[in-house]
Protein backbone atom coordinates (compact mmCIF):
# COMPACT_ATOMS: atom_id res chain seq x y z
CA UNK A 1 0.00 0.00 0.00
CA UNK A 2 1.41 3.43 -0.89
CA UNK A 3 2.52 5.70 1.95
CA UNK A 4 3.26 9.40 1.85
CA UNK A 5 4.78 11.87 4.28
CA UNK A 6 3.26 15.14 5.35
CA UNK A 7 -0.11 16.39 6.51
CA UNK A 8 -3.33 14.86 5.28
CA UNK A 9 -6.34 17.17 5.19
CA UNK A 10 -6.33 19.49 8.23
CA UNK A 11 -5.94 18.23 11.80
CA UNK A 12 -7.65 15.91 14.24
CA UNK A 13 -10.13 17.24 16.74
CA UNK A 14 -7.42 17.90 19.37
CA UNK A 15 -5.26 19.83 16.94
CA UNK A 16 -2.57 17.17 17.18
CA UNK A 17 -0.82 15.44 14.33
CA UNK A 18 -0.82 11.65 14.34
CA UNK A 19 2.42 9.83 13.70
CA UNK A 20 0.64 7.55 11.23
CA UNK A 21 -2.78 7.61 9.64
CA UNK A 22 -4.11 4.54 7.81
CA UNK A 23 -7.08 5.52 5.73
CA UNK A 24 -9.55 4.06 3.27
CA UNK A 25 -9.74 0.50 4.61
CA UNK A 26 -12.43 -1.63 6.16
CA UNK A 27 -11.59 -2.65 9.72
CA UNK A 28 -12.26 -6.25 10.74
CA UNK A 29 -12.73 -7.06 14.41
CA UNK A 30 -14.33 -10.13 15.96
CA UNK A 31 -17.65 -8.31 16.08
CA UNK A 32 -17.73 -7.53 12.38
CA UNK A 33 -16.76 -4.92 9.77
CA UNK A 34 -16.48 -1.14 10.11
CA UNK A 35 -15.24 1.66 7.87
CA UNK A 36 -12.83 3.80 9.86
CA UNK A 37 -9.47 5.49 9.38
CA UNK A 38 -6.95 4.73 12.11
CA UNK A 39 -4.78 7.31 13.86
CA UNK A 40 -1.61 6.02 15.54
CA UNK A 41 0.76 7.72 17.96
CA UNK A 42 3.38 6.30 20.33
CA UNK A 43 2.67 2.75 19.21
CA UNK A 44 -1.00 2.87 20.14
CA UNK A 45 -4.24 3.41 18.27
CA UNK A 46 -5.37 6.82 19.49
CA UNK A 47 -8.28 7.55 17.17
CA UNK A 48 -10.85 5.77 15.05
CA UNK A 49 -11.90 8.33 12.48
CA UNK A 50 -15.00 8.36 10.32
CA UNK A 51 -14.25 8.18 6.58
CA UNK A 52 -13.88 11.67 5.15
CA UNK A 53 -13.20 13.30 8.52
CA UNK A 54 -10.21 15.60 8.41
CA UNK A 55 -7.01 14.49 10.11
CA UNK A 56 -3.30 15.16 9.81
CA UNK A 57 -0.33 12.83 10.17
CA UNK A 58 3.38 12.73 9.48
CA UNK A 59 2.86 9.50 7.51
CA UNK A 60 -0.33 8.63 5.66
CA UNK A 61 -0.95 5.08 4.43
CA UNK A 62 -3.50 4.76 1.67
CA UNK A 63 -5.21 1.40 2.24
CA UNK A 64 -8.27 2.01 0.07
CA UNK A 65 -10.00 -1.24 -0.84
CA UNK A 66 -8.09 -3.26 1.76
CA UNK A 67 -9.02 -4.83 5.07
CA UNK A 68 -7.33 -3.96 8.36
CA UNK A 69 -7.05 -6.89 10.76
CA UNK A 70 -5.46 -6.85 14.20
CA UNK A 71 -2.12 -8.62 14.27
CA UNK A 72 -2.57 -12.32 14.92
CA UNK A 73 -1.73 -13.90 18.28
CA UNK A 74 -0.38 -17.44 17.97
CA UNK A 75 -1.05 -19.09 21.32
CA UNK A 76 0.99 -22.25 20.66
CA UNK A 77 4.48 -22.04 19.18
CA UNK A 78 7.91 -23.54 19.87
CA UNK A 79 10.71 -21.08 19.08
CA UNK A 80 13.26 -23.71 20.20
CA UNK A 81 15.51 -21.41 22.22
CA UNK A 82 17.42 -22.09 24.41
CA UNK A 83 19.23 -25.32 23.59
CA UNK A 84 17.61 -26.31 20.29
CA UNK A 85 18.66 -23.47 18.05
CA UNK A 86 19.67 -25.76 15.19
CA UNK A 87 15.89 -26.19 14.73
CA UNK A 88 14.85 -22.53 15.19
CA UNK A 89 15.76 -19.54 17.31
CA UNK A 90 14.11 -16.32 18.45
CA UNK A 91 15.26 -14.38 15.38
CA UNK A 92 14.29 -16.92 12.69
CA UNK A 93 11.03 -17.89 14.36
CA UNK A 94 9.81 -14.34 14.87
CA UNK A 95 10.90 -13.47 11.32
CA UNK A 96 8.56 -16.22 10.10
CA UNK A 97 5.82 -14.92 12.39
CA UNK A 98 6.12 -11.38 11.04
CA UNK A 99 5.84 -12.57 7.44
CA UNK A 100 2.74 -14.55 8.43
CA UNK A 101 0.95 -11.64 10.09
CA UNK A 102 1.56 -12.98 13.60
CA UNK A 103 2.57 -9.98 15.71
CA UNK A 104 2.47 -11.80 19.05
CA UNK A 105 3.92 -15.28 19.57
CA UNK A 106 3.25 -17.24 22.76
CA UNK A 107 6.23 -19.52 23.18
CA UNK A 108 5.92 -22.97 24.75
CA UNK A 109 8.32 -24.11 27.51
CA UNK A 110 9.63 -27.34 25.94
CA UNK A 111 13.16 -26.26 25.07
CA UNK A 112 16.48 -27.38 26.58
CA UNK A 113 16.18 -26.91 29.48
CA UNK A 114 12.41 -26.82 29.86
CA UNK A 115 11.19 -23.54 31.34
CA UNK A 116 10.37 -24.87 34.82
CA UNK A 117 11.82 -22.33 37.26
CA UNK A 118 11.82 -18.57 37.68
CA UNK A 119 15.54 -18.52 36.94
CA UNK A 120 15.06 -20.41 33.68
CA UNK A 121 12.22 -18.11 32.63
CA UNK A 122 14.24 -14.99 33.46
CA UNK A 123 17.20 -16.33 31.49
CA UNK A 124 14.97 -17.08 28.51
CA UNK A 125 13.51 -13.58 28.58
CA UNK A 126 16.99 -12.06 28.65
CA UNK A 127 18.00 -14.00 25.54
CA UNK A 128 15.46 -12.11 23.43
CA UNK A 129 17.13 -8.72 23.82
CA UNK A 130 17.35 -7.11 20.38
CA UNK A 131 16.58 -10.40 18.62
CA UNK A 132 12.80 -10.67 18.24
CA UNK A 133 10.91 -9.19 15.30
CA UNK A 134 7.47 -9.42 16.92
CA UNK A 135 6.22 -9.41 20.50
CA UNK A 136 6.70 -12.65 22.45
CA UNK A 137 5.00 -13.99 25.57
CA UNK A 138 6.40 -16.96 27.47
CA UNK A 139 4.72 -20.05 28.89
CA UNK A 140 6.15 -21.99 31.84
CA UNK A 141 5.84 -25.72 32.47
CA UNK A 142 4.23 -27.30 35.52
CA UNK A 143 6.86 -29.67 36.90
CA UNK A 144 6.69 -32.31 39.62
CA UNK A 145 8.14 -29.71 42.01
CA UNK A 146 5.18 -27.41 42.59
CA UNK A 147 7.24 -25.14 44.84
CA UNK A 148 8.43 -23.37 41.66
CA UNK A 149 4.94 -22.04 40.89
CA UNK A 150 5.12 -19.01 43.18
CA UNK A 151 8.39 -17.69 41.75
CA UNK A 152 7.19 -18.21 38.20
CA UNK A 153 3.95 -16.35 38.90
CA UNK A 154 6.01 -13.31 39.95
CA UNK A 155 7.36 -13.10 36.37
CA UNK A 156 3.81 -13.16 34.89
CA UNK A 157 4.14 -15.78 32.13
CA UNK A 158 1.14 -15.77 29.81
CA UNK A 159 0.31 -19.35 30.86
CA UNK A 160 1.50 -22.48 32.60
CA UNK A 161 1.56 -25.73 30.62
CA UNK A 162 0.55 -29.11 32.06
CA UNK A 163 1.22 -32.35 30.19
CA UNK A 164 -0.62 -35.63 30.71
CA UNK A 165 1.29 -37.94 28.33
CA UNK A 166 4.35 -38.38 26.17
CA UNK A 167 6.79 -36.12 28.06
CA UNK A 168 9.70 -36.68 30.48
CA UNK A 169 8.73 -37.91 33.94
CA UNK A 170 9.59 -34.60 35.64
CA UNK A 171 6.81 -32.91 33.66
CA UNK A 172 4.27 -35.75 33.43
CA UNK A 173 0.90 -35.57 35.19
CA UNK A 174 -0.16 -39.10 34.29
CA UNK A 175 -3.14 -39.52 36.62
CA UNK A 176 -6.26 -37.58 37.56
CA UNK A 177 -4.81 -37.17 41.04
CA UNK A 178 -1.65 -35.61 39.60
CA UNK A 179 -3.63 -33.23 37.38
CA UNK A 180 -5.88 -32.18 40.25
CA UNK A 181 -2.94 -31.69 42.62
CA UNK A 182 -1.13 -29.54 40.07
CA UNK A 183 -4.19 -27.38 39.41
CA UNK A 184 -4.69 -26.83 43.14
CA UNK A 185 -1.33 -25.06 43.19
CA UNK A 186 -2.94 -22.27 41.14
CA UNK A 187 -6.04 -21.67 43.26
CA UNK A 188 -6.42 -17.95 43.83
CA UNK A 189 -4.00 -16.95 41.08
CA UNK A 190 -5.24 -15.13 38.00
CA UNK A 191 -3.52 -17.25 35.39
CA UNK A 192 -4.28 -19.82 32.71
CA UNK A 193 -3.13 -23.45 32.61
CA UNK A 194 -2.78 -24.99 29.18
CA UNK A 195 -3.40 -28.74 29.21
CA UNK A 196 -2.31 -31.09 26.43
CA UNK A 197 -4.93 -33.84 26.56
CA UNK A 198 -3.68 -37.39 26.42
CA UNK A 199 -3.62 -40.61 28.42
CA UNK A 200 -0.29 -42.10 29.38
CA UNK A 201 -1.88 -45.45 30.27
CA UNK A 202 -3.16 -45.83 26.70
CA UNK A 203 0.19 -44.78 25.27
CA UNK A 204 2.05 -47.27 27.45
CA UNK A 205 -0.37 -50.13 26.91
CA UNK A 206 -0.57 -49.69 23.16
CA UNK A 207 3.20 -49.49 22.80
CA UNK A 208 3.61 -52.75 24.71
CA UNK A 209 1.05 -54.49 22.49
CA UNK A 210 2.38 -53.29 19.16
CA UNK A 211 6.12 -52.78 18.67
CA UNK A 212 5.96 -52.76 14.87
CA UNK A 213 6.94 -49.10 14.59
CA UNK A 214 4.44 -48.46 11.81
CA UNK A 215 2.32 -45.39 11.23
CA UNK A 216 -0.68 -47.42 12.38
CA UNK A 217 1.08 -48.28 15.64
CA UNK A 218 1.81 -44.59 16.23
CA UNK A 219 -1.83 -43.70 15.63
CA UNK A 220 -3.06 -46.48 17.91
CA UNK A 221 -0.85 -45.29 20.75
CA UNK A 222 -2.47 -41.83 20.69
CA UNK A 223 -6.07 -42.53 19.67
CA UNK A 224 -9.15 -40.30 19.93
CA UNK A 225 -10.01 -42.14 23.14
CA UNK A 226 -6.86 -40.75 24.77
CA UNK A 227 -7.76 -37.23 23.64
CA UNK A 228 -11.32 -37.50 24.94
CA UNK A 229 -10.12 -38.96 28.23
CA UNK A 230 -7.61 -36.13 28.64
CA UNK A 231 -10.24 -33.49 27.92
CA UNK A 232 -12.73 -34.97 30.38
CA UNK A 233 -10.07 -35.30 33.07
CA UNK A 234 -8.87 -31.73 32.54
CA UNK A 235 -12.35 -30.24 32.74
CA UNK A 236 -13.31 -32.22 35.84
CA UNK A 237 -10.09 -31.30 37.62
CA UNK A 238 -10.43 -27.62 36.66
CA UNK A 239 -14.01 -27.57 37.92
CA UNK A 240 -12.92 -29.10 41.22
CA UNK A 241 -10.01 -26.67 41.69
CA UNK A 242 -11.86 -23.68 40.22
CA UNK A 243 -8.98 -22.85 37.92
CA UNK A 244 -8.90 -21.54 34.34
CA UNK A 245 -7.67 -23.94 31.68
CA UNK A 246 -7.02 -24.05 27.96
CA UNK A 247 -7.21 -27.41 26.16
CA UNK A 248 -4.56 -27.86 23.52
CA UNK A 249 -5.04 -29.19 19.98
CA UNK A 250 -8.31 -31.10 19.79
CA UNK A 251 -8.48 -33.00 16.49
CA UNK A 252 -10.90 -35.94 16.70
CA UNK A 253 -14.66 -36.43 16.63
CA UNK A 254 -14.55 -38.12 20.05
CA UNK A 255 -12.50 -35.25 21.45
CA UNK A 256 -14.90 -32.70 20.00
CA UNK A 257 -17.84 -34.62 21.48
CA UNK A 258 -16.23 -34.72 24.93
CA UNK A 259 -15.50 -31.01 24.72
CA UNK A 260 -18.99 -30.15 23.50
CA UNK A 261 -20.69 -32.08 26.30
CA UNK A 262 -18.42 -31.06 29.18
CA UNK A 263 -17.06 -27.59 28.39
CA UNK A 264 -19.59 -25.87 30.67
CA UNK A 265 -18.09 -27.58 33.72
CA UNK A 266 -15.16 -25.15 34.02
CA UNK A 267 -13.70 -21.87 32.84
CA UNK A 268 -12.11 -23.43 29.77
CA UNK A 269 -11.22 -22.79 26.14
CA UNK A 270 -10.02 -25.08 23.37
CA UNK A 271 -7.79 -24.84 20.31
CA UNK A 272 -7.06 -26.66 17.11
CA UNK A 273 -4.50 -26.13 14.34
CA UNK A 274 -4.63 -25.55 10.57
CA UNK A 275 -2.93 -28.88 9.83
CA UNK A 276 -5.67 -30.74 11.69
CA UNK A 277 -8.31 -28.93 9.66
CA UNK A 278 -6.79 -29.77 6.27
CA UNK A 279 -4.79 -32.99 6.45
CA UNK A 280 -5.80 -36.57 7.24
CA UNK A 281 -3.83 -39.68 8.12
CA UNK A 282 -3.90 -40.58 4.43
CA UNK A 283 -1.54 -37.66 3.78
CA UNK A 284 1.24 -39.50 5.61
CA UNK A 285 1.58 -41.51 2.40
CA UNK A 286 2.77 -38.45 0.47
CA UNK A 287 4.30 -36.17 3.11
CA UNK A 288 5.38 -38.72 5.71
CA UNK A 289 7.87 -37.30 8.20
CA UNK A 290 7.03 -33.70 7.33
CA UNK A 291 3.52 -34.18 8.75
CA UNK A 292 4.50 -36.31 11.73
CA UNK A 293 3.42 -34.63 14.97
CA UNK A 294 1.38 -35.37 18.06
CA UNK A 295 -1.54 -35.79 18.17
CA UNK A 296 -1.52 -37.86 14.97
CA UNK A 297 -3.54 -36.83 11.98
CA UNK A 298 -6.97 -38.44 12.00
CA UNK A 299 -9.49 -39.92 9.58
CA UNK A 300 -11.48 -37.86 7.08
CA UNK A 301 -14.49 -38.39 9.32
CA UNK A 302 -12.64 -36.82 12.25
CA UNK A 303 -11.56 -33.86 10.12
CA UNK A 304 -15.16 -33.32 9.00
CA UNK A 305 -16.31 -33.35 12.63
CA UNK A 306 -13.61 -30.87 13.60
CA UNK A 307 -14.53 -28.57 10.72
CA UNK A 308 -18.20 -28.74 11.72
CA UNK A 309 -17.25 -27.79 15.27
CA UNK A 310 -15.21 -24.86 13.95
CA UNK A 311 -18.09 -23.63 11.81
CA UNK A 312 -20.48 -23.99 14.75
CA UNK A 313 -18.33 -21.81 17.00
CA UNK A 314 -17.21 -24.60 19.32
CA UNK A 315 -13.50 -23.95 18.75
CA UNK A 316 -12.16 -20.89 20.57
CA UNK A 317 -8.66 -20.57 19.13
CA UNK A 318 -6.73 -21.59 16.03
CA UNK A 319 -3.01 -21.83 16.82
CA UNK A 320 -0.17 -23.38 14.85
CA UNK A 321 1.86 -25.57 17.20
CA UNK A 322 4.81 -24.22 15.21
CA UNK A 323 7.44 -26.87 16.00
CA UNK A 324 10.22 -26.86 13.40
CA UNK A 325 13.09 -29.33 13.09
CA UNK A 326 16.26 -29.15 11.04
CA UNK A 327 15.69 -30.65 7.57
CA UNK A 328 18.28 -33.36 8.24
CA UNK A 329 16.37 -34.49 11.32
CA UNK A 330 13.16 -35.00 9.37
CA UNK A 331 15.01 -36.68 6.48
CA UNK A 332 16.92 -39.21 8.61
CA UNK A 333 15.88 -42.86 8.84
CA UNK A 334 14.26 -44.05 12.08
CA UNK A 335 13.43 -47.49 13.44
CA UNK A 336 9.84 -46.46 14.12
CA UNK A 337 7.51 -43.76 12.83
CA UNK A 338 6.99 -42.63 16.42
CA UNK A 339 10.72 -41.84 16.66
CA UNK A 340 10.60 -39.19 13.92
CA UNK A 341 10.87 -35.75 15.56
CA UNK A 342 7.34 -34.48 15.90
CA UNK A 343 6.17 -31.14 14.64
CA UNK A 344 6.18 -28.82 11.64
CA UNK A 345 6.50 -25.09 10.96
CA UNK A 346 3.36 -22.97 10.96
CA UNK A 347 3.90 -19.36 12.00
CA UNK A 348 4.46 -18.05 8.48
CA UNK A 349 1.39 -19.83 7.10
CA UNK A 350 -1.20 -19.16 9.81
CA UNK A 351 -2.89 -16.28 8.02
CA UNK A 352 -3.07 -17.82 4.52
CA UNK A 353 -4.34 -21.15 5.84
CA UNK A 354 -7.17 -19.60 7.84
CA UNK A 355 -7.99 -17.43 4.83
CA UNK A 356 -8.46 -20.68 2.90
CA UNK A 357 -11.14 -21.59 5.44
CA UNK A 358 -12.81 -18.26 4.67
CA UNK A 359 -12.66 -18.95 0.94
CA UNK A 360 -14.30 -22.33 1.54
CA UNK A 361 -17.14 -20.62 3.42
CA UNK A 362 -16.42 -22.49 6.65
CA UNK A 363 -15.80 -19.27 8.61
CA UNK A 364 -15.81 -15.52 7.91
CA UNK A 365 -13.10 -12.87 8.35
CA UNK A 366 -14.44 -11.77 11.77
CA UNK A 367 -14.13 -15.41 12.86
CA UNK A 368 -10.45 -15.31 11.85
CA UNK A 369 -9.98 -12.31 14.13
CA UNK A 370 -11.93 -13.97 16.93
CA UNK A 371 -9.99 -17.24 16.88
CA UNK A 372 -6.54 -15.94 15.87
CA UNK A 373 -6.40 -12.57 17.65
CA UNK A 374 -9.04 -11.50 20.17
CA UNK A 375 -9.68 -14.86 21.88
CA UNK A 376 -6.01 -15.82 22.34
CA UNK A 377 -5.21 -12.31 23.57
CA UNK A 378 -8.07 -12.41 26.06
CA UNK A 379 -7.44 -15.94 27.34
CA UNK A 380 -3.69 -15.49 27.74
CA UNK A 381 -3.85 -12.22 29.64
CA UNK A 382 -3.17 -9.71 26.87
CA UNK A 383 -6.72 -8.63 26.15
CA UNK A 384 -6.33 -4.99 27.13
CA UNK A 385 -3.65 -4.32 24.51
CA UNK A 386 -3.75 -7.02 21.83
CA UNK A 387 -6.30 -8.68 19.58
CA UNK A 388 -8.43 -5.85 18.25
CA UNK A 389 -8.30 -2.58 16.37
CA UNK A 390 -9.66 -0.05 18.82
CA UNK A 391 -8.62 3.09 20.64
CA UNK A 392 -6.04 2.39 23.35
CA UNK A 393 -4.81 -0.89 21.85
CA UNK A 394 -1.36 -1.58 20.49
CA UNK A 395 -1.21 -0.63 16.82
CA UNK A 396 -0.54 -4.19 15.66
CA UNK A 397 -2.23 -4.06 12.29
CA UNK A 398 -2.33 -6.14 9.12
CA UNK A 399 -3.22 -4.59 5.76
CA UNK A 400 -4.82 -7.34 3.69
CA UNK A 401 -5.50 -6.73 0.01
CA UNK A 402 -8.32 -9.01 -1.25
CA UNK A 403 -7.82 -7.93 -4.86
CA UNK A 404 -4.58 -9.86 -5.27
CA UNK A 405 -3.66 -13.48 -4.70
CA UNK A 406 -0.65 -15.04 -3.01
CA UNK A 407 0.91 -18.49 -3.10
CA UNK A 408 2.59 -20.37 -0.26
CA UNK A 409 5.96 -21.74 -1.35
CA UNK A 410 8.73 -23.72 0.28
CA UNK A 411 11.27 -21.34 -1.24
CA UNK A 412 9.80 -18.40 0.67
CA UNK A 413 9.87 -19.99 4.13
CA UNK A 414 12.29 -18.36 6.57
CA UNK A 415 11.92 -20.90 9.37
CA UNK A 416 14.96 -23.14 9.73
CA UNK A 417 12.69 -26.08 8.87
CA UNK A 418 12.92 -24.94 5.26
CA UNK A 419 9.54 -26.24 4.15
CA UNK A 420 5.80 -25.99 4.69
CA UNK A 421 3.19 -28.75 4.29
CA UNK A 422 1.06 -26.13 2.52
CA UNK A 423 3.54 -25.64 -0.35
CA UNK A 424 1.78 -24.59 -3.55
CA UNK A 425 -1.48 -23.46 -1.95
CA UNK A 426 -2.94 -20.22 -3.34
CA UNK A 427 -5.08 -17.72 -1.43
CA UNK A 428 -7.15 -14.94 -2.91
CA UNK A 429 -5.61 -12.22 -0.73
CA UNK A 430 -2.21 -10.67 -0.18
CA UNK A 431 -0.67 -9.43 3.05
CA UNK A 432 0.56 -5.99 1.97
CA UNK A 433 1.90 -4.64 5.27
CA UNK A 434 2.36 -5.60 8.91
CA UNK A 435 2.58 -3.01 11.67
CA UNK A 436 3.88 -3.76 15.15
CA UNK A 437 3.00 -1.09 17.71
CA UNK A 438 2.61 1.44 14.92
CA UNK A 439 5.84 0.63 13.11
CA UNK A 440 5.73 -1.06 9.71
CA UNK A 441 7.83 -4.23 9.99
CA UNK A 442 6.78 -6.09 6.82
CA UNK A 443 6.09 -4.64 3.39
CA UNK A 444 5.25 -6.74 0.33
CA UNK A 445 6.46 -9.96 1.95
CA UNK A 446 9.80 -8.58 3.16
CA UNK A 447 10.97 -7.79 6.67
CA UNK A 448 12.00 -4.15 6.95
CA UNK A 449 13.85 -2.35 9.71
CA UNK A 450 15.50 -3.63 12.89
CA UNK A 451 14.15 -6.09 15.45
CA UNK A 452 11.64 -4.15 17.53
CA UNK A 453 9.74 -6.93 19.32
CA UNK A 454 9.04 -6.73 23.06
CA UNK A 455 8.36 -9.31 25.74
CA UNK A 456 4.73 -9.26 26.81
CA UNK A 457 3.56 -10.56 30.18
CA UNK A 458 0.22 -11.50 31.61
CA UNK A 459 -1.93 -8.56 32.69
CA UNK A 460 -2.82 -8.52 36.37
Amino acid sequence: MPASSGAADKSNENGDMFETLIRGATIVNAEGFERRDVGITDGRIVAMIAPGETASARTVVDAAGAYLLPGLVDAHAHLREPGLTHKEDFSSGTHAAALGGVTTVLDMPTDEPWTATAEQLADKMAMTDGRIHVDVGFQAVVSSDLSHVSGLLDLAPVSFELFTADVPDDFLCATLDAVAEALRAFVGSDTLIGISPGDQSILTGSTLRDRSGTIAAFQASRPPLAEASGIARALAAAASAETRIHVRQVNSELGVEAWSRLRGMADASVETTPQNLFFTAQDYETQGANLKASPPLRSPHDVDALRAALSAGLIDIIATDHAPHAPAEKAARYAAFADIPGGMPGLQTLLPTVLRLVEEGLIALPDVVRMCASNPAERFGLGRRKGRIATGYDADILILDPRQSSTIANADQVSRAGYTPFDGWTVQARLASVFLRGREIVREGKLIGPSVGNIVTRES
